[in-house]
């Protein structure tokens, strides 16, 4: 549609609309001008790995040795090699829907079964102990976690984290994936890593983050992660037989992120809590139509949808699923977001509010009218 000339605003992309912190940018600029721009070591520099064993130190009280560390071409590459490395035929790996979109595609490709949880809403989409066992069986290989979660905005209490530990601690062959990538990004409530919440499972667990959201770096992609050294070592090897190092100009950068100053995130974290408090004032006027909880952390809004299933546009189509009210509001309110089916959990759609305050307001707007403009056959 925009290549047409139609006007759309977009909720969702899953990235920040804030630039890169200047030091960032000086950094890898420095970095250009010294001559860091040919191949390093396969897992990063030994700088950037010093910084990001001082990171999980200083952030979440976890102590690595460089060895233990990896940096790679953005999060996904590692939680996608993580899986290829360890996933034999018809292993199981338990993701908690809504999840994020690439997950079971991921287990799928690496040659597992991805078996979906979904907890309750009113639980904020949260995995519970007595969840968690009744889906573990004898093929389980790996429970996927992310906290803040995307996209449901879920955070999971160190407790919480405890609880499901004490689960698995009778299940050693289940390896634990943690997704922090949206760590720095929690308005209330506090952010607590796994392996933080439960020491004695650093051994199985799979710390993985990165700079894209928490500095405003999508397209630097550089991720980066902290786990026993077997699975370091293969995560390696297989990105030596792959994409090699990751950029080293991001690198650079990276390394001004980790141990630069971290003062802007106040500012950021104001702003986003303001946008995400307006969103939702807004969007209450599609109600009963669309209803939601306001989620703790991320930049997302989950929307259940389920009051628009079995209504018809004003153009006489039928809404029959989250697929089809996204391609309406997409159609006649000019807005793009993401239905939740992409995400395990249907009728939802995922709002994504990181964008300009007044294109946040001007979206709102629109996706209230659209619904408005809804009726029963």
């Amino acid at each position: 549609m925009v290549a047409q000339g139609h006007a759309v605003i977009s909720l969702a992309e899953g990235e920040l609309d804030f630039d890169t912190p200047a030091h960032i940018r000086q950094a890898a600029v420095a970095g250009i001008m010294d001559g860091h721009t040919r191949y390093t070591n396969v897992a990063g520099t030994p700088q950037l790995r010093a910084a990001i064993v001082r990171k999980f130190a200083r952030d979440n009280v976890l102590h690595y040795d460089e060895s233990e560390v990896i940096a790679a071409t953005g999060a996904k590459q590692i939680l996608f090699n993580a899986l290829l490395a360890t996933i034999n035929d018809g292993d199981e790996a338990i993701v908690v829907a809504p999840y994020w979109v690439s997950y079971s595609e991921m287990v799928r490709i690496a040659g597992g079964t991805p078996v979906a949880v979904t907890p309750a809403a009113e639980d904020g989409f949260k995995l519970t102990p007595d969840a968690l066992a009744a889906a573990i069986t004898p093929r389980t290989r790996w429970l996927m976690l992310n906290s803040p979660c995307n996209p449901s905005g879920s955070l999971y209490s160190a407790d919480e984290l405890r609880g499901l530990a004490d689960v698995l601690r009778v299940h050693p062959r289940v390896l634990v994936m943690s997704d922090d990538i949206y760590e720095k990004i929690v308005f209330e409530g506090e952010f607590c890593s796994f392996a933080q919440a439960a020491p004695d499972m650093k051994a199985r667990t799979l710390t993985i983050n990165g700079v894209s959201k928490a500095y405003a770096m999508t397209g630097w992609r550089l991720g980066y992660a902290g786990g026993p050294l077997w699975l370091v070592k293969a995560l390696e090897m297989l990105q030596s037989q792959s994409t090699s190092n990751p950029s080293s100009v991001s690198q650079a950068a990276a390394i001004a992120a980790l141990d630069g100053p971290q003062d802007f995130l106040e500012d950021w974290m104001v702003r986003l809590r303001w946008r995400r408090d307006l969103a939702v004032d807004l969007l209450a006027g599609a109600a009963p139509l669309l209803t939601m909880r306001t989620p703790p952390a991320a930049f997302y809004l989950y929307a259940d949808c389920s009051g628009t299933i079995g209504m018809r546009t004003p153009g006489g189509n039928l809404i029959e699923s989250d697929l089809d009210l996204a391609r309406y509001l997409l159609e006649e309110a000019g807005v793009a977001v993401v239905p939740g089916t992409a995400f395990g959990l249907a009728p939802y759609l995922r709002f994504a509010y990181a964008v300009s305050d007044d294109r946040l307001r001007m979206a709102c707007a629109q996706i209230v009218q659209a619904c408005r403009r809804l009726s029963r056959p």
